[in-house]
């Protein structure tokens, strides 16, 4: 069920990311290059953050919910920023093209993002250094997902694979291959055994994070499959599509439980931790406030 609709960008919601609490989100977006804070409760919109000077294609929110980390086009840079004032905290540079995403480790102590430039970095998030280069993607890296451990992260590439790492060491660990074009999202599951990857041959595959072996591959979508996330039972995923949709998902069975349908091309999805709470954006600028209740096969929520 759609319990609100939140207005305020003018230009494609390229990104989403809900507090820890599930009380606030903030949505990044092309308009102005900008970045805004929301009320889940009322629906309202708290603050503006600019600073960039190209699109925001990316934000992530610390594990105690204070501070926020944003990937932009502008100057291939990342920004840290201050929730409860708005303001901006630091820049990360070190990328030779656009940012892509980033993800925060659980510690909050350091942030992986991925690049155009084929690469991903480690970022110490309290003195904002550089840590380590994660060189082996072929193209631009479009995604990535850090496991609960904090010690692995998995990234997606324009390559059509997959790469499992190991952030204490830099080392690639697995390729995982199977998609037959671009890979636009991953995410992993709370026990950081598998993971599952959205693209742009329209389906999501579920993976096994230890043997690198797919495990299924969902199908319900007509176009690219942008983003996705999994509730925190890892028992459900959401996806949003080009189609205008979002799916919800059974990952043990594969079946579509819900599908929601936006006014635009949806770009972007999150779940709060409350499992039921779930914020999307589309092309249109719209951010979706939406909970997921009386499930049914095929319902619509």
């Amino acid at each position: 069920s759609e319990l609100a609709t939140l207005t305020g960008h003018n230009d494609s919601v390229m990104a989403v990311a809900i507090t820890p609490w599930g009380k606030q989100a903030v949505s990044a977006s092309n308009d102005n290059n900008s970045l805004k804070l929301w009320d889940l409760a009322t629906g309202s919109e708290l603050a503006t953050l600019t600073g960039h000077n190209d699109s925001v294609m990316a934000v992530a929110i610390t594990p105690w919910g204070k501070q926020a980390i944003s990937a932009s086009n502008d100057n291939n840079s990342l920004k840290l920023w201050d929730l409860a004032t708005g303001s901006e905290l630091a820049t990360l540079t070190g990328h030779s093209d656009s940012v892509n995403a980033v993800a925060i480790t659980p510690s909050g102590n350091q942030a992986v993002s991925a690049s155009r430039d084929n690469t991903l970095k480690l970022w110490d998030l309290f003195i904002g250094w550089e840590l380590a280069t994660l060189t082996g993607h072929s193209d631009s890296v479009t995604a990535l997902a850090i496991t609960p451990s904090g010690k692995q992260a998995v990234s997606a590439s324009s390559d059509k694979t997959l790469k499992l790492w190991d952030l204490a060491t830099g080392s690639e660990l697995a390729t995982l291959t199977g998609h037959s074009d671009l890979i636009w999202a991953v995410a992993i599951t709370p026990d950081g055994k598998q993971a599952v990857s959205a693209s742009s041959d329209k389906t999501l595959k579920l993976w096994d994070l230890a043997t690198g072996s797919e495990l299924a591959t969902f199908i319900g979508h007509s176009s690219a499959v942008k983003a996705v996330t999994i509730n925190p039972d890892g028992k459900q995923a959401v996806s949003a599509s080009y189609d205008n949709t979002l799916k919800l998902w059974d990952l043990a069975t594969g079946e579509v439980l819900a599908t929601f349908t936006g006014d635009g091309m949806m770009f972007s999805c999150g779940i709060a931790s409350d499992g039921v709470t779930v914020v999307a954006g589309d092309s249109s600028g719209r951010v979706y406030f939406l909970r997921l209740e009386g499930l049914e096969s095929e319902a619509q929520c």
